[in-house]
């Protein structure tokens, strides 16, 4: 069989718990060392950005008249094989090696896999540097429209997603939102969608509301609303963004109600957010579900805050 012998597999680092690992694989693979690690869980980008930090991804993309490797297979095979490692957590060490990859089929050819031992609990397990996508926030919703969208958190690859997002606000929009007008070049930055993107969920969540354009079949982000956890304290910020285009659609509200959600769920004590005192839309969504509004030593801006544990907001 003609292709390249590859290795995946994971092990426990003493303080990152399960460590990835991708590279040339085989007989000679701690010869060459030729291999590339990171944090599960992995999605396609990420999986492809481990991948290219390797000398034999140059092979893999096809040379001297060779045909590529499947490399969106190969990209699925290695977010699959994460997964395992996330929700399989008694497995202490996993590899394939050698895992043969060719233009036609990824065949494992070998594999092996170590458990903990018997006696540990599993509160002792070790823990995931990076949490896993919090799927039980995805859900669906309907404008008032009658238009119907999936809010869910965000990924790195919706980066594509947030550029055209943010072609669509208004410069009134971004006031309100970041209090002072950004550029779009600089809102679109690619260092700065990056950090927006790719985020730790146990520090912050940041939903996005979701819907198939009718005209152009393609998927495209109408509004943005993200909940960051105060350094040291168990409160949380909040802030809401949404398309112009989708404004007055109950979409800020429907947004904000499911961050209270997710705040409530997360054991958080405390929602707060600054909003300016022109933004009577935004003032007036928060007193709807239960913030009370107040002066700040700012004349311009005003203070919302919700106490979750003694609040009943509408669920």
């Amino acid at each position: 069989m003609v292709g390249y012998e590859l290795i995946i597999g994971s092990s426990l680092d003493a303080q990152f718990g399960p460590v990835l690992l991708f590279g040339a694989g085989g007989k000679l693979v701690e010869v060459f060392h030729d291999r590339a690690i990171a944090l599960p869980p992995l999605n396609t980008t990420l999986a492809r950005r481990m991948m290219e930090q390797t000398q034999i991804y140059k092979a893999l993309k096809g040379v001297r008249g060779r045909k590529s490797v499947d490399l969106a297979a190969l990209e699925q095979l290695m977010v699959v094989f994460s997964q395992l490692v996330v929700e399989q957590r008694w497995i202490k060490e996993i590899d394939i090696n050698p895992l043969l990859a060719s233009p036609e089929q990824l065949i494992a050819l070998d594999a092996r896999i170590i458990l903990h031992e018997p006696d540990i609990r599993e509160d002792q397990l070790p823990k995931l540097a990076i949490r896993p996508y919090p799927q039980q926030y995805v859900g669906q919703w309907t404008m008032r429209n009658g238009t119907p969208v999936t809010i869910r958190p965000i990924r790195p690859e919706d980066e594509p997603l947030m550029v055209q997002f943010h072609k669509t606000l208004s410069e009134e929009s971004v006031y309100f939102r970041y209090f002072h007008l950004i550029k779009l070049q600089s809102r679109v930055a690619h260092k700065r969608l990056t950090r927006i993107c790719f985020i730790d969920y146990d520090r912050e969540m940041a939903l996005v509301v979701e819907a198939q354009n009718p005209e152009t079949q393609t998927r495209e982000i109408l509004a943005v609303g993200r909940l960051s956890k105060l350094h040291n304290t168990n409160e949380a910020e909040f802030a809401i963004l949404v398309s112009d285009r989708y404004q007055c659609q109950g979409i800020g509200t429907e947004l904000l109600q499911r961050l209270l959600k997710v705040g409530r769920n997360e054991q958080l004590s405390r929602i707060t957010a600054d909003i300016l005192v022109d933004n009577y839309a935004m003032q007036k969504v928060c007193q709807k579900l239960g913030f009370l509004i107040t002066p700040t030593d700012d004349q311009t801006v005003v203070k919302a805050e919700i106490d979750l544990k003694n609040s009943n907001f509408k669920n």
